[in-house]
């Protein structure tokens, strides 16, 4: 990774990204994989569709990693960040350096669906059920496995391109 002054990615003309970041969303670590191979990537692109099953709705990134292991193994985990991850949404995303890799910033746990970050009061194991190219995305669909949602008194919102204070 290279670390420079500007913006990583400076798009000002183009108004379709413009306006999904005045969206703003809660941050989500999504993650697939095992103790041999593992993958994540930070997402603000997602929502949440009741149902039985619920499922779980993401635009991902198709050349990230997490996207082939998620695909490729049927099954991950969504967590949900709170403000204290900060630095570990921004190493996933790939715009911070992560001495070691991003997985030695915090504590995991894992499970048959991938590593859950032992810390996430709010997660959910899924499984694919479909995914299709939208535009420069592909359009992931997965079905709610299992949920857990405890407590989030400081959660992690993305807005216009920066973290928001809890609160604000």
């Amino acid at each position: 990774m290279t670390i420079h002054a500007g913006h990583p990615f400076p798009t000002p003309d183009d108004p379709v990204r413009r306006l999904r970041g005045r969206l703003g969303g809660t941050v989500s670590l999504w993650t697939a994989g095992d103790d041999t191979e593992r993958a994540g990537l930070t997402v603000t692109s997602w929502l949440v569709a009741g149902g039985d099953p619920g499922r779980v709705l993401a635009l991902l990134d198709p050349d990230a990693d997490l996207t082939e292991l998620l695909l490729g193994t049927g099954r991950g985990v969504v967590q949900l960040l709170s403000w204290a991850d900060r630095d570990l949404a921004d190493a996933f995303a790939g715009i911070a350096p992560a001495p070691g890799g991003p997985w030695r910033m915090a504590a995991w746990d894992q499970n048959t669906h991938g590593p859950r970050l032992a810390t996430a009061t709010a997660w959910a194991l899924v499984s694919v059920e479909t995914e299709v190219e939208v535009g420069w995305s592909r359009l992931v669909t997965c079905t709610l496995d299992e949920v857990m949602v405890g407590e989030d008194p400081a959660p992690l919102v993305h807005r216009r391109g920066r973290y928001v204070p809890p609160g604000d």
